[in-house]
């Protein structure tokens, strides 16, 4: 395969082409082929760069017969005369093969058999395939395009794929991954490039293609033909494209069937593809077929503050050196979202709120993204767990301190992420611990629906927990696993299939978890449920008591807005109720509908009727506030 490249303008294509025709015209009439000669040699010498024919002759093999035989079969769509001449000398006004060897010199016969490449290609097919010699020779319409300086697309392809935009900025490490693709797709064909983020992995593939000056478009693997002889004869199509149309495929395997057929295909193709993977079971297989498969890794703290910096900077946005470091060290950020970024700074926003709204839309529906909005002062628990929750929001905010400037990350080949479990009775506060830390991090809090995660086919569960985990970290977002044994269970003695494949799923887990870069929280009711494998990998376990009397006393406080008109309430005597956190909020929003429906303010009454109902959900005994003690809190 030859760099695609294009004469300077349409007409002077045309010129070029059809001077060459003339050349072919006087061949074929008996005539002297000299001035018809003289005027190519003075088009050509005019030129700069190949003309259409020779890329075509180059890209696809053609012999200097063939490459005669298809210009005289598009002779008649390009010069209305060359279909007369033809009918006189031949008696048809289309080519055949049997009087193309009869008129051009070099002639030989297997031009036309169909391994040979105007046919293989599809560049000419017999109008009559019963009578292939004799009769005449129809030219491929995206030939007579090309030949005639017009840029058009084959719209069978144009309907399956859409252009990629060339990044106009990569890292260096983005940059020689580029390189490398390029440098292995001209040598052996097909590349699986494989990444965390789709649109960096993308974006490092068209960068590719430009490199090489080919236009990237982009298909999806769904969409190709499953059948094998179908698959073939439409990789073929995408490599007469890149000949005719200086156009380079990236095909998108997240959409993919299992690629066999694909992979197969490639392998023997020399075909202009970077197929685009995350690494799961479709990249996997097409690296056991053979295809070649590079990596396009996370940047590191020090790369990403430099690629910020300098789009800030080329946006003409300034932000000091300690904010950029800052969202450096707390986003990664694919590429594109660099300069989306820059552009919204210039534009007014604050840096650390511009990069933390981009990568809100990649975690689809498998989980709620929440903005976090509750602050430290309204947590209540002991001070040796308020001490382990602060230490984690430390770590989180100090990573990439730690980890870079003091070195800390070289110790260990473990990632760089936090991974925390809160322990306790349903109620005690843990998931609304999470977010009073990504509250005091600014950062959203991804709330993990398991019902969307969980998946009973084979190796949906796995690709749904990537996405969330690439996702979460590239917006720094903490990750929120709610009653997490229900997905971090304990592996069970393998009697069949499924016992395997969950405890496969299971392992899978345990080396994402160790992999994550960001803070993940796992909460769970039953900390004994859970794989002992976790516990070995958390950075920190929380336990969280059930609150008393002092406790739910404080709770009570929180619970009420100041907003909220009340008269005569009776706190101490409420907080003898055998609640937890998450049963006094409740409570308390039931009592306030009490209430406003009974038109007055909040009164001790309307909370004791809802602490009942509260206690009678979980078959407690009654409990009764009568009779106010002093003192009350009003």
């Amino acid at each position: 395969m030859s760099e695609a490249s294009t004469v300077a303008a349409p007409e002077q294509v045309r010129d070029l082409v059809v001077g060459e025709l003339d050349v072919v015209r006087a061949i074929l009439a008996g005539a002297d082929v000299g001035p018809a000669q003289a005027r190519l040699d003075r088009l050509r010498a005019g030129q700069t760069a190949p003309g259409p024919l020779d890329e075509i002759e180059t890209g696809f093999g053609l012999s200097t017969f063939e490459r005669q035989t298809l210009l005289l079969a598009c002779g008649p769509d390009l010069v209305g005369a060359v279909g007369r001449e033809l009918s006189d000398r031949t008696g048809s006004p289309r080519l055949s093969f049997a009087a193309a060897l009869e008129h051009l010199p070099g002639a030989h016969w297997d031009a036309l058999v169909p391994e040979a490449p105007l046919r293989r290609w599809e560049l000419l097919r017999p109008a009559d395939p019963t009578a292939v010699v004799a009769g005449p020779l129809l030219p491929d319409e995206q030939v007579v395009h090309r030949l005639a300086g017009v840029d058009a697309l084959d719209e069978r392809l144009e309907v399956l794929s859409h252009p990629v935009t060339v990044p106009v900025r990569l890292s260096p490490t983005q940059s020689a991954v580029a390189a490398e693709v390029a440098a292995r797709w001209t040598a052996s064909g097909p590349v699986v490039l494989r990444g965390p983020q789709p649109r960096t992995t993308r974006a490092v593939a068209a960068a590719a293609c430009a490199s090489v000056g080919l236009a990237p478009r982009l298909l999806g693997a769904g969409d190709l033909p499953p059948a094998a002889g179908d698959l073939e004869r439409f990789v073929r199509r995408l490599v007469r494209e890149t000949v005719l149309g200086g156009v380079a495929w990236l095909v998108d395997l997240d959409t993919s069937a299992p690629p066999g057929a694909l992979g197969r295909t490639l392998v023997a193709s020399d075909a202009p593809v970077v197929l685009l993977g995350d690494g799961g079971s479709a990249t996997s297989a097409l690296e056991r077929l053979g295809l070649p498969v590079v990596d396009v890794p996370r940047l590191g703290a020090g790369e990403r503050r430099a690629t910020l910096a300098g789009a800030l900077d080329e946006a003409g946005a300034v932000v000091p050196d300690d904010e950029v470091a800052a969202a450096a060290g707390a986003f990664d950020l694919a590429v594109g979202d660099v300069d989306a970024v820059a552009l919204e700074v210039a534009a007014g926003r604050p840096l650390w709120s511009a990069c933390r709204r981009r990568p809100r839309g990649d975690v689809g529906g498998l989980a709620q993204v929440r903005v976090a909005r509750a602050g430290w002062d309204r947590l209540v628990l002991p001070e040796a767990q308020l001490d382990q929750l602060h230490a984690l929001a430390a770590a989180v905010r100090h990573r990439p301190k730690v980890l870079d400037e003091w070195g800390f990350g070289a110790l260990s080949s473990r990632g760089r992420g936090t991974a925390a479990l809160f322990a306790g009775d349903s109620g005690t506060g843990k998931t609304f611990a999470a977010e009073v830390i990504a509250h005091d991090l600014q950062l959203d809090l991804v709330h993990v629906d398991l019902s969307q995660v969980v998946d009973k086919y084979i190796g949906e569960t796995e690709k749904r927990l990537a996405r969330l985990f690439d996702a979460a970290e590239d917006g720094g977002m903490v990750l929120l696993f709610d009653e997490a044994d229900a997905l971090f269970g304990k592996r069970s003695e393998v009697k069949d299939s499924h016992d395997r494949y969950a405890n496969v799923e299971v392992g899978y887990l345990l080396q994402r978890m160790e992999a994550f870069g960001g803070l993940a929280v796992l909460t769970t009711n039953a900390r004994s449920a859970l794989d002992p494998a976790f516990t070995r990998r958390l950075s920190a376990v929380v336990t969280f008591p059930y609150p008393d009397r002092t406790a739910r006393r404080r709770m009570w406080e929180q619970a009420l807005p100041d907003a909220v008109p009340r008269r005569d309430l009776d706190l101490d005597r409420l907080a003898e109720a055998d609640l937890s956190g998450g049963g006094i909020t409740s409570a308390a929003l039931q009592a306030a509908y009490l209430a406003a429906d009974d038109g007055g303010p909040l009164q001790t009454e309307h909370l004791a009727r809802a602490v009942r109902w509260e206690l009678g959900k979980s078959g407690r005994v009654a409990w009764s506030a009568a009779r106010p003690r002093a003192g009350a809190a009003r």
